[in-house]
This record gives structure tokens, C-alpha cells and sequence, in this order.
């Protein structure tokens, strides 16, 4: 298709697509966790006013590509747009073609990670032009541009797959992100707000919990990371940049939010104590009682307890921590900047502030039966604590993906939702899944609403039985998607 179209004076009709997943175990995750299309949601928060948008979550959809055509034909968008994780980049290709049998003259677009990341990966496919970086304000350039008929490709936000040399720009980096008072605040208006909730195992004062699976809702104060971990991305994707809004800014989005529970993406939020610390504060100052979830660092937690008392106070529940490991080699290796000591000082201030941890803890391909039995005692010393378990994998784009290009035994991208090994491991793929799986059954046997004998309605007790049960053994089929060895 023509980067170049003619001038429109008519409104365009604009498709949001959140894809879905085609690995069972992240399906099996969403009956504990589905959080809002947030970054659709920003990104139509930047559409010119006047335009019909739309944002479709096919993700919990029982037929999703059934569901999609279908409302291809009812709507019969101008535009098409995907947000793309790197596990999804084969199905937003296959959405895409899906697209344009359907409406040929549609433009199809695609954003996100995958695309910022690895833009060569789209040469040749039926998407039109990726977006790439901050979608809010790159999008709706894209949006003007097209309706007035001017050239789509800029060639540094934006990229055109169809551009002659785009596939040698398959390494390019990503673009400088704006300003953040420049991104459009989300469109929350657009979706259905009760199909996203989040697992909830923070008890009220009375150890009593009304649901466990409370709807939630997500913002995003902050971009980026200050620090470098080399299996993450981010530092890559923000050309090292951490953005930040104001706390006005923060607090005055938080008073519209209509939900009680609150999630906060920021892929570090509590980096800059005095910015957090002046949010807190302009929430006492307003009256704004909400229950909220959030990351943080150990070394943030260990110099800043202070900071967390105050954010206790205002609703902080629970706090995801990325412990990754409880050895100080592989700490160094992971580039961490941490050690074994900060991890359980981080534990103790939580516990005596009683904000519930949730600990997130990283399996090497490398894992001995010995490395997983030491990892199954540090999750009794954590308890009373959520766990979690990721399995180390590279970022497709970062150095370390790069490094290990001729170690993939499977596709890297179609696999990379860090639960499936990409690398090889010590132990045979059954064997080590047999093992991954048993922590996960350990930390669900020691979940904190047992330990604390906490009050919770009985028909949600069963379903997070089953519900556990089928994630479990989800996990301990993942060898199955691997086909034969060879």
C-alpha cells in the first residue's frame, strides 16, 4: 500500500486490537490476571477528536479470530491497529492479512515492544507501517497524516515495512520517546470495565476479603528504568531514558479512576523517592482512599522504609519485587545490583510495615535438581508471601538476545513470554518443567490467605482451586510445546 493516500473529510473509523495469546499457559494466567489494554487505551487517547475509535480485547474471546473478523465486517475500519508483544508477532501478522482480505484499502499498523524493538521483523508482512516508541503521540501524527492524504513513513517514529531498505533497518534503535506531558491521557471510556480484575490476596483489617478478584485498574506514572538488568528490555526500549510525571499530574488521573484497586505498571515506580513521597502526600491532602499494587526494587525498599509506611497508609496492599535469585553469583550475572543481604532486609521491612510481598524469583536453563530444591526452601523462609517464578530468557533486541542467537531451541520470539525456555537446559525438558512446576504447587500450598486463615467467600475459594490446578498443570506440560528433540 501507498504511504500516501487522498485527503479525507468524512470522520475515520479506527479498530484497537489487543491480540491474543496462542500458549496455553498464558491463557491459563488470565483466569488470575487480566489487566486493561492500557497502552490501546493511551493511544486513543492521542486520536484526533472527531474520529470513531474503537478498541477490541480478543484476548478472553472463546473464538478471538472468529470475534475479530466479525467485527471487521460490522465496523469496516479505515484503520487497523495492533498492539504486539514478541510472542504475538506471528498472530498480528496473521490479523493483519486477516484485515486486508477482508478491507482491502484498510491500513494496518502495529506498535508496541516487538515492533520498537526489532522493526525489520515486519518487512514483507501485510502491515502497512509500524509505530514504534510511544505510541500516544506517534499515532496520532500517523492519524493526521492519513486523513489528509500526506506521507505516513517520517522514517525515525515511524517506519514504513514497505520502504526498500526497511529490512536492513532491522537493528535500528529505538526512537527518543516525548516529553511526558505530550502523552494523551487513557481513553478508559472505550472498554468494558468489568472485565478486568487482578487476584487479590491482601486481607482487609477484619482478615476478611470481600472477593478475590477485585476489577482493577492500571496507570502508568512513569517510563523507563534507571537501572540495566541485561536480561531486560527496557533500558534498550528507552534509550536508557526513565521519564516521569508530576505528582499533580499522577493523583489527578488517580481521582477520575472509578475503581477501588489500583495496579501500577510503571516498570519501576517507586525509583524517585521524593516524587512518590509528594504523591502520597497530595492523596491524604484529597481524601483519596484507593488500594493499590505496585513494583519495587529491594535496594529502594531497604534505604526508603519511611516511604513505605507512608504509601501503606494511603493503600499500599501489595508489593511485586523482582528478587530474581538468592545467590550472589547469579545476582552478578543477572546485573541486578543487588545482593542476597538487601533481598531479605526487603522482606523484613515488608513484613513489619505489613505490606503483602509478592516475590518474584528467576530459574536458570542451567537449574540442577540441587538448584531447584534450594529454591524450594527459600519459599518457605518467604512465607507468609506470594511467589512467582520466571524462567531466565532474554529480550529479543538487547545484547544478550544477540549472544545467544545460535543457542535457540525454539523461535525466540513466539516463545519468549519468560515461562518457556528459549535456551537449552541441564536437565531434560520434562525433568526440568516436572521441577518448575513443583514450585509453583509448593507457593500456591503456602499462599498467604491459608497461612493467615483469612475470610474469603467460598465459591471464589473453589474457583481458585481449579483455576490453580489447571495453571499448574499448564506448567508442567509446557515440555509437550516443544515437539520431538532432536
Amino acid at each position: 500500500m501507498s504511504s500516501q493516500t487522498e485527503p479525507s473529510s468524512r470522520p475515520l473509523t479506527i479498530l484497537l486490537v489487543r491480540p491474543h495469546s496462542h500458549l496455553r499457559v498464558a491463557k491459563c494466567l488470565q483466569s488470575f490476571l487480566h489487566l486493561e489494554p492500557l497502552e490501546l487505551e493511551i493511544v486513543a487517547g492521542g486520536v484526533p477528536e472527531g474520529e470513531r475509535v474503537t478498541i477490541l480485547d480478543i484476548a478472553l474471546e472463546q473464538d478471538p479470530v472468529a470475534f475479530y473478523e466479525a467485527k471487521l465486517r460490522a465496523l469496516r475500519p479505515d484503520i487497523v491497529g495492533f498492539t504486539c508483544y514478541s510472542t504475538q508477532a506471528g498472530i498480528v501478522k496473521d490479523l493483519a492479512r486477516r484485515a486486508k482480505e477482508i478491507l482491502p484499502p484498510c491500513l494496518t499498523v502495529a506498535g508496541g515492544i516487538h515492533p520498537t524493538i526489532i522493526p525489520g521483523d515486519f518487512a514483507g508482512s501485510p502491515l502497512d507501517i509500524i509505530v514504534r516508541g510511544e505510541g500516544g503521540t506517534a499515532f496520532s501524527r500517523l492519524v493526521r497524516q492519513f486523513k489528509n492524504g500526506a506521507p505516513l513513513a517520517d522514517g525515525t517514529a515511524i517506519l514504513a515495512v514497505a520502504d526498500p531498505d526497511f529490512g536492513s533497518q532491522a537493528a535500528l534503535k529505538p526512537p527518543h520517546f516525548p516529553p511526558v506531558e505530550e502523552i494523551p491521557r487513557p481513553r478508559r471510556d472505550l472498554v468494558d470495565r468489568k472485565k478486568y480484575f487482578s487476584v487479590w490476596t491482601s486481607p482487609d483489617a477484619d482478615n476478611r476479603l470481600t472477593t478475590m478478584y477485585p476489577n482493577i485498574a492500571t496507570i502508568r506514572t512513569s517510563t523507563g528504568c534507571a537501572f540495566d538488568c541485561n536480561f531486560c528490555v527496557v533500558h534498550h526500549m528507552m534509550n536508557g531514558k526513565y521519564l516521569q510525571r508530576t505528582p499533580e499530574d499522577v493523583v489527578d488521573e488517580i481521582a477520575g479512576i472509578q475503581e477501588e484497586y489500583i495496579y501500577f505498571v510503571d516498570d519501576e515506580t517507586f525509583l524517585n523517592p521524593k516524587r512518590l513521597t509528594r504523591i502520597a502526600e497530595l492523596l491524604k491532602e484529597r481524601g483519596i482512599r484507593k488500594k493499590y499494587v505496585s513494583w519495587a526494587r529491594v535496594d529502594t525498599i531497604v534505604a526508603h522504609p519511611e516511604l513505605f509506611r507512608l504509601w501503606k497508609e494511603v493503600g499500599l496492599h501489595i508489593v511485586y519485587v523482582g528478587m530474581e535469585a538468592m545467590d550472589e553469583a547469579r545476582l552478578n550475572d543477572y546485573g541486578k545490583r543487588t545482593t542476597v543481604d538487601l533481598n531479605w532486609q526487603a522482606v523484613k521491612i515488608l513484613r513489619e510495615l505489613g505490606i503483602l510481598l509478592h516475590a518474584s524469583l528467576m530459574v536458570d536453563p542451567g537449574f540442577t535438581v540441587e538448584d531447584f530444591r534450594k529454591l524450594e526452601r527459600v519459599i518457605i523462609d518467604l512465607i507468609p508471601a506470594e511467589v512467582s517464578f520466571t524462567v531466565f530468557s532474554p529480550s529479543p533486541g538487547t545484547e544478550l538476545w544477540k549472544k545467544h542467537k545460535d543457542d535457540y531451541i525454539v523461535d525466540p520470539y513466539l516463545y519468549y513470554d519468560c515461562m518457556h525456555t528459549v535456551l537449552p537446559t541441564k536437565l531434560d525438558l520434562n525433568l526440568f518443567y516436572a521441577h518448575f512446576a513443583r514450585l509453583y504447587r509448593i507457593g500456591w500450598q503456602h499462599n498467604p490467605l491459608r497461612l493467615n486463615k483469612v475470610k474469603v467467600p467460598f465459591r471464589e475459594v473453589i474457583r481458585s482451586m481449579v483455576n490453580g490446578t489447571k495453571y499448574i498443570i499448564a506448567m508442567r506440560n509446557i515440555h509437550k510445546d516443544y515437539g520431538p528433540r532432536q
